[in-house]
C-alpha cells in the first residue's frame, strides 16, 4: 500500500513540470534574517507590489520592515529576529528600463596602449584564454609520519587539511573542505570519534545544479509533516529549472545518518544554573551531541547559545549550563532538542523531493526514509540468542533485556570474573586467577533495590560489582549483569503539498502525509500499527486592506493515531497547552480566526481551537494576543482559556500574559501581570489531579537609557503559587524577586555593564527553610593615562550544581596520549591513583575520559578574575623622570573560581573568603610579572610570581593541588655575540587527597641555572648550561633530591632552507627515599636515581616549496635501564 501510494503521489507531483509560461516580471525569493539589511535586487524595484511572508506564508506587519525601493533594499526595525525562512514576493520593472545601455560595442574597443594612432580595430579573432582549473585557490597540508622506538611499537600519524575553492569553468565552480586525523579519543573528555564536529564536503554548482559529497545538512521546514533537519554524510544534488514565476526544483541525497532526534523534558531546579545532563532515547548515561544541533525552550521561549547570551552547552559531555545572565528557577519548564550521535546501527538515509512554482499556485512532494541495517551492528555485535530475544520482544523494549555476560581470555588489564554458588544461587564474583574460567561481564544501573550487585570498588580503572543477597526476597543493590539491546528502526514518510493564490487577497494550501515506522526490524510482531496517513488544509482571506488590515483564516488538521515524524508535529508545549497526558485515537485539529494589523498601532489576533482524540479527549481553546501603542502607552497582551472533556479527567486551563509599558523621552516604566488557573478534575472520583496548578505573578520596572547604548533598568517580580496538596489546590510557595540589567559605561576606551537578579522562594509549611539565589555579573573594562594603565575586570556570581567527577583511563598508541601508568603497590591492578603525566613521549599511552556525571552537589559559586598591564614604556620618548620609568613594565593576572555547598543564604559573596568548612571546588591562580628592559637583552631582569591552587571534588574523593613559585631571570648581551643568562627559583608544591595517603606531599625546593650562550648569527647559536636543584619533601618519609645537570645545545637555520636544534643533558640525581612511588616520581619527574642522560635532535628541511620533511629523535639513559631509543620522520604538503 505504502509503495502504491508513493508512485501515485509522484505521478501527481511530477505532471505539469515542464508546462511553460512566459516570463513573469513578479518576484520571490527565500530569505533569513542574519543582517538587519537584505539587498533584493542591484536596480530599483516596482514599490505598487510588494509582500513580506513567514515560514507559514502569513503576513509579516510591515511594522517591522522598511524597504527601499529605488536601491532595492529590505531593512528590518528594531533589530527584528525570526529562525524561520522568510519570503519576499514583489514586481521589478521591465528589464528596458534597468539594464545598462552603452552607444558602443564594448567587444569593439580596443586599448591604445603604444599610441600609434589606431583608434580601432575592424576585426578581430576570438581567443579563449581560459585555462582549466586556473581558477582554483587552494590552502592547507597533508602530513604524514612514522614514530618508531625499542620502547613501543611503530605508530603511523596522518593528517589532512584542504580546502579548495575557485572555478573549473565559466560556469561550473568549486568548493571543498577536507579534514582528517588520525587522533582517535579527546582528552578530558568521553571517548567518541571527533569526526562528529568536522565539516568535510567536496561541491561542484553552478547557477543551474549542484552536487555535493561528504557531511550534508538535511533540512525541511516547508512540510507540517516532514519538518525536521539532519547532519548526515554522503551525496546531495539540486536541480533548478525554469525561472521565476514557472520554476521547478528537483533534489535527491543519500547518506550515513550522524545523529538521532532526541528531546529532553524536566523542570528546573531552585536556584541551579547547571550543569543538566541530556540522556538518549533508550536512557543512555552519556550522549555526545552533534554540534549546533541542540534547540533549548524555556517556558516555550527559545533561547539563544553563548556565554553572553542564556546558556552553554558541553556537546562532548551532553550537558548544558546557564548562565548568570538567565536566572533558573522551579517554575521554568525546561525542554531541550538536539541530535546526538547513535552507532547502534549502520543507519543509512534517503531524502528527495520536487517542487513547481507558478505565479499562483505551486506544488510539491518530499520522501523520506531511514532505516538501520539490521546486519551490520556497530556499537552491539548480537550474538544469535541475542537476536533471537529480539524478534520475541515486538516493540516491547522491556523485552529486550539479555543477560551480559561471555568467556573471555585473562588479561592483567580486564576486570574479570568467575562464577560461584551463593544460597544455591550462581553469581558472579571478581577474579584476576589465570587458571579458572573467566567471563567478561557488564553490569547495568537497574535502580535502588532493582538489582542484586552493588558496586564494590570505583578505584580502578574498571569497576568491580559485589554480589549482595535479598533480603526478605527484596533485592539490596541497584545493578543486574544484563544489557539493554537496541533493535533496529526503520521509518518512511512522503508527503504532498500545494498552494493555490486565486487572488491577492486569498490563500489556500494543504499537506498529505503518511509514514510507515517499524520499531523493531527483527520482528514481525507487533506491526500492525506500522502505517499512518495525516492531511492538512489551510485558508487565509484579506476582508479589509486600507490603513489597517484583517484576516479571516481557518485551518484543518487530521492526523491518524499510527502516524509517526521526525521531529516533534506541533508547538514545544502544545501537550501543556491543552493537558494532554495520554490520548490515544486519531486526531483532528480545527482552527479559526481573525488577525487585524496597524503598522502604526499594532496587531491583534483571535483563534478558536478545537481538538479532538477519537478515543479519550474533545477540548475547546481560546486564544487572545496582541501588541497594541497608542502615544507614549504600549500593551501587550497574550491570553487563553481551554475547556477539555475525556475518559480520564475534564479540564479548565485559563493564562493570561499582559505586560504595560510607558516611555518618554529616555525613560520607561511599566508593569506586567501573569496568571495561570488549571483545574483538572477526575473522572473517576471527581478529585483534582497532579496537574492542577495557578499561580499569579505581578511586577514592575522602570528604567532609562538607550538599551542598545547606555541604560539602566530594575524591577521587581511577586509571584504566589497553588498547587495539589492533600486532594486540594492550596498555596504552597511565594517568591519576591528583584533585578537591575544596566550597561553604565560605554565609550571608546570604558565599558561597564552590571547584571544583579536576587529571588527568595518562601515555602507556606514552616518546616521547609526559604530557598534564596543570586546571579549577578560585573563586567569592566578601561584605559587610563593614555594607556598607561589597562584594566580588565569580572565579576559573576550563581548557583548550580557540582559533578561528584568518574573517570578512566583508556589505552591509545604510545605518544597520542598524555598519561602512564606505574604499578605503584605491585597488584597488577590499574588503579586511578596510579596514573601520571608522561613526561616522555614513548610512556604517553594513556588518555583521561571522564564518564558519565550522576552525582551532582549543590553549590554557589563566585568568580573573579583581573587582569592589569601598568606600561610605562609610552613615556619612552619623554625626558627625566618618566624616560626611567620607561625601562619598566608590569602585567599581572588574577582569577578565582569557588564553589561551596550550598546551604540556604550562605551566598559568601567574597571570591577570598578564608572560612573554607563548606568549599567543594576552588582554581585560584596568581601571576605577575615585572620587567625591566623588556626583550632588549641588555641587564634584562624579569622577576616572576606564581601562586595556584585547585581542588576537585572526584568519585574517588577530594584532592588538592598547591603551587608557589618565585622567578628571577637575568639576561645581557655582550659584544653582539655573547649572551649571558642566569636564573633563580624558589617553590613550593602541595598535594593532598582525602583517600591516598600515598599521593600527599609538601615538596619545597629551589634552582639555580646559569647559561653562556655565543651567537654565531641572528638565527645560530651554541649554548652551554649548568643547574642545580634541591627538593625536600616536608611530609611522609621526608625524601630529599639533590640534582645537578650540565649540557649543551644548539639552534641552527641555514640559507638552504634547513633548521636544526639539539640539545644534551647529563643528570645526578642524589635521592634519598621510595623511586617507585608518587612522590618519588614528582621529584624525579620520570628520571632515575643516580646518573641520567637525555639527549634530542630536531631537524627541519624544506624540500621544495610546498614539500617539508622533520626527523625528530629522542632518546635517554639511565643507571638502572638500557638506553631508549625514540625517532619519527614526518613528511608534509602545502597546498
Amino acid at each position: 500500500m505504502l509503495k502504491n501510494c508513493f508512485l501515485g503521489m509522484l505521478l501527481l507531483m511530477v505532471s505539469g513540470l515542464w508546462a511553460q509560461e512566459s516570463e513573469t516580471p513578479y518576484k520571490k525569493k527565500k530569505i533569513t534574517v542574519s543582517t538587519d539589511t537584505i539587498s533584493l535586487e542591484k536596480v530599483s524595484i516596482n514599490k505598487s507590489f510588494f509582500k513580506v511572508l513567514d515560514g507559514n506564508d502569513n503576513p509579516i506587519d510591515t511594522a517591522f520592515y522598511t524597504v527601499n525601493f529605488q536601491k532595492g533594499t529590505l531593512v528590518f526595525k528594531n533589530k527584528y529576529q525570526s529562525n524561520d525562512t522568510l519570503t519576499v514576493r514583489y514586481l521589478t520593472f521591465p528589464e528596458y528600463l534597468t539594464k545598462t545601455y552603452s552607444i558602443y560595442d564594448e567587444s569593439k574597443v580596443v586599448p591604445n596602449a603604444r599610441g600609434n594612432g589606431q583608434l580601432y580595430s575592424l576585426s578581430k579573432d576570438r581567443v579563449n584564454n581560459f585555462k582549466p582549473f586556473d581558477g582554483l585557490t587552494t590552502s592547507g597540508s597533508i602530513t604524514r609520519g612514522v614514530t618508531i622506538g625499542n620502547n613501543q611499537n611503530a605508530v603511523v600519524n596522518s593528517n589532512l587539511d584542504l580546502q579548495i575553492a575557485g572555478k573549473l569553468s565559466d560556469k561550473v565552480s568549486l568548493r571543498a573542505s577536507i579534514q582528517d586525523s588520525n587522533i582517535p579519543l579527546q582528552e578530558g573528555g568521553y571517548s567518541q570519534k571527533l569526526d562528529e564536529f568536522d565539516q568535510i564536503f567536496i561541491e561542484l554548482y553552478s547557477d543551474k545544479w549542484n552536487i555535493r559529497a561528504g557531511d550534508l545538512f538535511l533540512e525541511n521546514r516547508q512540510s507540517r509533516f516532514l519538518n525536521f533537519n539532519k547532519k548526515v554524510q554522503g551525496l546531495s544534488t539540486q536541480f533548478r529549472l525554469g525561472e521565476e514565476g514557472n520554476k521547478t526544483t528537483l533534489f535527491a541525497s543519500a547518506a550515513l545518518v550522524r545523529g538521532q532526534y532526541a528531546k529532553s523534558t524536566f523542570v528546573g531546579q531552585e536556584g541551579n544554573q547547571g550543569p543538566y545532563k541530556l540522556r538518549g532515547n533508550n536512557g543512555e548515561l552519556y550522549v555526545l551531541v552533534i554540534s549546533g544541533s541542540e534547540r533549548v525552550f524555556v517556558n516555550g521561549i527559545l533561547l539563544q547559545r553563548g556565554e553572553n547570551n542564556h546558556y552553554t552547552i558541553d556537546y562532548n559531555a551532553g550537558e548544558v549550563t546557564f548562565t548568570s545572565l538567565f536566572p533558573i528557577n522551579s517554575e521554568m519548564r525546561i525542554n531541550i532538542e538536539y541530535q546526538y550521535s547513535d552507532r547502534s546501527f549502520t543507519r543509512f538515509v534517503t531524502y528527495g523531493g520536487a517542487t513547481h512554482e507558478r505565479e499562483k499556485w505551486s506544488i510539491g512532494g518530499f520522501i523520506y526514509s531511514e532505516n538501520d541495517v539490521k546486519n551490520q551492528p556497530l556499537q552491539q555485535d548480537l550474538s544469535e540468542e541475542q537476536v533471537e530475544i529480539l524478534k520475541n520482544a515486538g516493540d516491547n523494549i522491556n523485552l529486550m533485556n539479555a543477560p551480559s555476560a561471555y568467556i573471555d581470555t585473562y588479561s592483567e588489564n580486564k576486570i574479570l570474573y568467575r562464577k560461584i554458588l551463593i544460597s544455591g544461587v550462581e553469581v558472579f564474583e571478581f577474579s584476576n586467577n589465570p587458571e579458572e574460567v573467566l567471563y567478561n561481564v557488564r553490569f547495568s544501573l537497574v535502580g535502588n533495590n532493582q538489582g542484586n550487585y552493588i558496586l564494590a570498588n570505583n578505584q580502578a580503572v574498571g569497576r568491580i560489582y559485589n554480589y549482595v543477597e535479598p533480603i526478605g526476597g527484596i533485592p539490596q543493590g541497584n545493578y543486574e549483569p544484563i544489557i539493554r539491546l537496541i533493535a533496529p528502526t526503520k521509518i518512511q514518510i512522503a508527503t504532498l503539498m500545494g498552494k493555490y493564490n486565486p487572488t491577492d487577497k486569498t490563500t489556500i494550501d494543504f499537506e498529505v502525509g503518511i509514514s510507515n515506522n517499524d520499531l523493531n526490524l527483527y520482528s514481525n510482531l507487533d506491526n500492525d500499527d506500522n502505517q499512518g496517513i495525516a492531511g492538512r488544509l489551510n485558508a487565509n482571506q484579506r476582508l479589509f486592506t486600507k490603513n489597517w488590515t484583517l484576516d479571516a483564516f481557518a485551518n484543518v488538521q487530521f492526523v491518524q493515531k499510527d502516524f509517526r515524524t521526525i521531529e516533534r508535529l506541533f508547538t514545544i508545549e502544545f501537550d501543556r497547552d491543552w493537558n494532554l497526558t495520554s490520548p490515544t485515537g486519531n486526531q483532528s485539529l480545527v482552527v479559526s480566526g481573525l488577525r487585524w494589523n496597524h503598522p502604526e498601532k499594532g496587531f491583534a489576533n483571535y483563534q478558536l481551537e478545537k481538538l479532538d482524540f477519537s478515543d479519550n479527549f474533545s477540548g475547546t481553546r481560546h486564544v487572545l494576543n496582541g501588541r497594541l501603542r497608542h502615544k507614549n502607552w504600549t500593551i501587550t497582551n497574550n491570553s487563553s482559556l481551554m475547556k477539555s472533556d475525556g475518559s480520564f479527567a475534564n479540564s479548565t486551563f485559563a493564562r493570561s500574559e499582559t505586560q504595560v509599558k510607558y516611555d518618554w523621552k529616555k525613560n520607561w516604566v511599566g508593569g506586567s501581570l501573569r496568571l495561570e488557573d488549571n483545574s483538572e478534575k477526575i473522572v473517576a472520583t471527581n478529585t483534582f489531579s497532579p496537574l492542577s496548578q495557578r499561580f499569579l505573578e505581578y511586577g514592575g520596572f522602570v528604567g532609562r537609557g538607550d538599551s542598545t547604548k547606555v541604560y539602566m533598568e530594575v524591577g521587581y517580580l511577586h509571584r504566589v503559587n497553588d498547587s495539589l496538596q492533600n486532594g486540594f489546590v492550596q498555596r504552597v510557595n511565594r517568591s519576591h524577586s528583584y533585578y537591575l540589567k544596566s550597561r553604565l559605561l560605554q565609550t571608546e576606551k570604558s565599558d561597564l555593564s552590571v547584571f544583579i537578579n536576587y529571588r527568595n522562594l518562601q515555602f507556606e509549611d514552616a518546616s521547609r527553610p526559604n530557598e534564596p539565589s543570586l546571579n549577578s555579573r560585573i563586567l569592566y573594562n578601561d584605559r587610563f593615562f593614555k594607556q598607561l594603565l589597562l584594566l580588565t575586570t569580572a565579576y559573576e556570581t550563581a548557583s548550580g550544581t557540582l559533578p561528584q567527577q568518574e573517570f578512566t583511563y583508556l589505552e591509545v598508541e604510545p605518544g597520542q596520549g598524555v598519561f602512564m601508568w606505574n604499578d605503584y603497590n605491585g597488584n597488577g591492578i590499574q588503579e586511578l591513583q596510579e596514573f601520571e603525566i608522561a613526561p616522555f613521549p614513548d610512556q604517553a599511552k594513556y588518555v583521561r575520559v571522564f564518564l558519565p556525571n550522576q552525582v551532582f552537589i549543590k553549590t554557589h559559586q563566585n568568580k573573579f578574575s583581573l587582569s592589569l598591564t601598568l606600561n610605562p614604556s609610552v613615556w619612552q620618548n619623554d625626558k627625566g623622570f618618566k624616560k626611567l620609568l620607561s625601562y619598566f613594565y608590569n602585567q599581572t593576572s588574577f582569577l578565582i573560581d569557588r564553589k561551596i555547598e550550598r546551604n540556604s543564604d550562605n551566598f559568601n559573596l567574597n571570591p577570598f573568603e578564608r572560612d573554607e568548612s563548606e568549599l567543594l571546588g576552588l582554581n585560584s591562580s596568581f601571576m605577575n610579572s615585572f620587567f625591566y628592559n623588556r626583550g632588549k637583552q641588555n641587564h634584562s631582569v624579569t622577576y616572576s610570581i606564581l601562586n595556584s591552587r585547585t581542588k576537585n571534588l572526584l568519585s574517588i574523593g577530594s584532592q588538592e593541588n598547591k603551587n608557589l613559585a618565585h622567578q628571577v631571570q637575568y639576561a645581557h648581551l655582550l659584544k653582539k655575540s655573547w649572551l649571558f643568562a642566569l636564573s633563580g627559583k624558589t617553590f613550593t608544591t602541595e598535594s593532598s587527597s582525602d583517600n591516598f595517603p600515598a599521593r600527599n606531599f609538601d615538596i619545597l625546593g629551589y634552582q639555580i641555572a646559569p647559561k653562556v650562550s655565543y651567537l654565531f648569527s641572528k638565527n645560530t647559536s651554541l649554548d652551554v648550561f649548568y643547574e642545580i636543584q634541591n627538593k625536600e619533601n616536608q611530609l611522609g618519609n621526608s625524601e630529599t633530591l639533590n640534582q645537578s645537570r650540565l649540557g649543551t645545545s644548539f639552534t641552527y637555520a641555514g640559507e638552504k632552507k634547513i633548521t636544526m636544534n639539539g640539545e644534551f643533558s647529563l643528570y645526578n640525581n642524589e635521592f634519598t627515599g621510595d623511586a617507585l612511588s608518587a612522590v618519588g616520581f614528582q621529584m624525579l619527574e620520570g628520571l632515575q636515581p643516580g646518573r641520567n642522560q637525555t639527549w634530542r635532535l630536531l631537524v627541519q628541511k624544506n624540500l621544495t616549496q610546498y614539500l617539508d620533511v622533520n626527523v625528530n629523535y629522542q632518546g635517554r639513559k639511565s643507571e638502572t635501564s638500557d638506553t631508549i631509543h625514540t625517532g619519527s620522520v614526518q613528511l608534509r604538503a602545502y597546498f
